[in-house]
């Protein structure tokens, strides 16, 4: 029986130079309407969603916490959890908690992608929702948030409406919606 032997595969380095030829043409400019599709990702909406998340179950763990531990330190503690309630706060914590993150999430798209005859807003949880192009659209302003420890990017709370579409709310990259038309006012 042979020995086996090592084999080696070349790889490229990543201190190595990477050698470019230059054309003699110069490089096209490409503006986003010539592109077949611009992903525009949510960053600061998605940091400030997810975070709020993490505060609003964290503060319910906190409180849950303290109520279990009252309860075991109370006359009377020591009687089995099933018997003095807290198996049932604990289901109702665990609801609350589930409930509470989906409602902060759910509002923040993961991404806005743009093209020529549609705009595409790509859900937290995967659901792709098209609507007309950019320019169809009307955006409005609901709620500022600043840069701040919830996001690291100004976000806003828009209103999208269109011809044949719904009015509906995103929790979005200020700018996410460049493009589109603005209504006036807040509600």
């Amino acid at each position: 029986m042979a020995t086996p032997r090592a084999i080696r595969i070349p790889r490229s380095r990543p201190g190595s130079p990477v050698v470019r030829v230059p054309s003699g043409r110069p490089k096209p400019t490409v503006t986003p309407s010539e592109v077949a599709r611009v992903r525009r990702p949510n960053v600061g909406g998605s940091q400030r969603a997810v975070r709020l998340a993490a505060l609003f179950v964290g503060t319910l763990a906190a409180l849950y916490a303290a109520f279990v531990l009252y309860d075991r330190t109370a006359p009377g503690g020591t009687a089995p959890a099933a018997g003095n309630g807290v198996l049932e706060f604990t289901i109702i914590f665990v609801v609350f908690a589930v409930a509470g993150a989906l409602y902060a999430l759910t509002p923040a798209p993961r991404a806005v992608e743009v093209e020529r005859d549609r705009v595409t807003v790509v859900g937290r949880w995967g659901r792709r929702r098209s609507l007309p192009p950019l320019e169809l659209l009307s955006v409005s302003v609901v709620r500022r948030y600043p840069a701040g420890i919830l996001a690291a990017h100004p976000v806003e709370l828009v209103e999208v409406s269109g011809e044949d579409v719904p009015r509906r709310s995103y929790l979005v990259d200020a700018k996410l919606f460049a493009g589109a038309r603005t209504s006036a006012g807040h509600r």
